[in-house]
């Protein structure tokens, strides 16, 4: 029987689920995806049992698409499937590693779905301020604000309903990887049973920064205009970014998550 492990990695796009799989993968012990030629070696470009996230809208859109959403009814759960994607991404992992990796963004909604095809993996969820993946996912989906802060918040709602359906899962925040690497990385390890070892790959601690000012110095343009959109934005999505442990209002600060 193989000993082997299989970990998922999900996270919104621009949540940092590349900059973790890179750190996650530079264990000896664990194989991901490396010089595939697929965008950022992200696994749903590397099989053909299920739909990509461009199937739905692609980034910053995907997860307004009920479709997106897979759990244990698909009826893409077979043993077959399961078979064709361990031979395609097979191709793609050191199959003599203990742990084997394999990182998409809309495995954030999927996590049922796979489960169901690996009943014994693991998954790794990556959240990220609100606002930080939001600007950083704008240039590729051409959509307001607004728009994809509803679509972090549908996103996000829809794995709060799937966890208590996982048998493993560890949610991850970018801001504690990057603000505590190597305890956030040993926490990791731990949860996919490999040894500890010390982190070889800076680690930025400052990018939310850059966002977080675009937000405030947009809060302050437009004049009357440009301050009602602001404070329409935050009476719309504050609380219930809130429950999530993000804020608007200030952005910095770290806030206890809340259920629901």
């Amino acid at each position: 029987m193989s000993t082997q492990s299989h970990v998922f990695i999900g996270g919104l796009h621009r949540s940092g689920t590349s900059i973790l799989h890179r750190c996650l993968c530079d264990h000896p012990d664990v194989s991901g995806f490396r010089d595939t030629g697929a965008p950022e070696d992200e696994g749903q470009h590397l099989q053909s049992v299920f739909p990509t996230a461009r199937a739905y809208g692609g980034p910053g859109r995907f997860g307004f698409d009920p479709r997106s959403h897979m759990d244990e009814s698909s009826m893409a759960v077979s043993a077959e499937n399961r078979a064709q994607l361990l031979a395609e991404w097979g191709l793609h992992w050191d199959l003599k590693r203990k742990v084997l990796v394999e990182k998409s963004p809309p495995n954030l909604v999927r996590t049922r779905f796979l489960q169901a095809l690996f009943p014994q993996a693991g998954f790794i969820l990556v959240m990220r301020h609100p606002l930080a993946v939001s600007y950083a996912t704008q240039k590729w989906s051409q959509t307001p604000i607004d728009s994809l802060l509803a679509h972090w918040l549908v996103c996000h709602r829809r794995l709060r309903k799937d966890l208590p359906h996982l048998e493993r899962f560890l949610l991850v925040r970018y801001e504690d990887l990057v603000n505590r690497p190597e305890e956030t990385m040993a926490g990791l390890y731990r949860f996919v049973g490999v040894g500890d070892r010390p982190l070889r790959r800076d680690v930025r601690s400052d990018v939310n920064a850059g966002y977080f000012s675009r937000w405030r110095l947009e809060s302050l343009a437009g004049g009357l205009r440009g301050k009602l959109r602001f404070y329409a934005l935050v009476l719309k999505y504050e609380l219930p970014i809130r429950r999530f442990g993000y804020s608007l209002l200030w952005p910095d600060a770290a806030l206890p998550s809340k259920p629901g």
